[in-house]
């Protein structure tokens, strides 16, 4: 298993898991599946940012990919960074998670950044419990501002210092 910088071309990939979590499950609340040439621009963008856009990935198979940004717009919030990590359903609990996110945690840092947050829906456990095993600290429970297939979700923040 290797961890590299995303191309554009893996773009269809990379929608198709996502696609998979915001159409089957509760982890994101966004209801709407990101397109391959959406993906693609986002990739380019960040990337023409200077940050990090990241695929894990066996023999050219892509398994999962992770990302960040600037949490808020404006100066003020410019060294705090907000990141996304999802692995495909089949490789999960095989460390391929621990591996995107430091790749996006040392780039991040190196880039300047201070802090680095996950908003992880309160609909998975599971993602709660591998960011606290990575250092994440619970910082806020904003209850009910997620809504998604009928249910009102609390969005868990966890926090980073780099």
């Amino acid at each position: 298993m290797t961890v590299r910088s995303a191309n554009v071309t893996d773009a269809d990939v990379i929608a198709a898991i996502w696609g998979h979590y915001i159409r089957d499950t509760l982890v994101t609340f966004n209801a709407t599946e990101k397109t391959p040439c959406e993906v693609a621009a986002m990739i380019a963008g960040r990337q023409a940012e200077g940050l990090g856009f990241f695929v894990v990935a066996q023999a050219d198979r892509v398994l999962g990919f992770a990302t960040y940004s600037q949490f808020r717009g404006g100066v003020g919030y410019a060294r705090t960074m907000e990141h996304t990590i999802l692995l495909a359903p089949s490789v999960r609990g095989r460390g391929l998670g621990r591996m995107l996110l430091g790749a996006v945690e040392d780039h991040a840092s190196a880039g300047g950044a201070h802090s680095i947050l996950a908003g992880v829906s309160s609909a998975n456990p599971d993602g709660i419990a591998f960011h606290a095993a990575m250092g994440y600290v619970e910082i806020a429970r904003l209850p009910e501002v997620g809504h998604k297939a009928g249910r009102w979700l609390d969005l868990v923040l966890m926090q980073k210092f780099l």
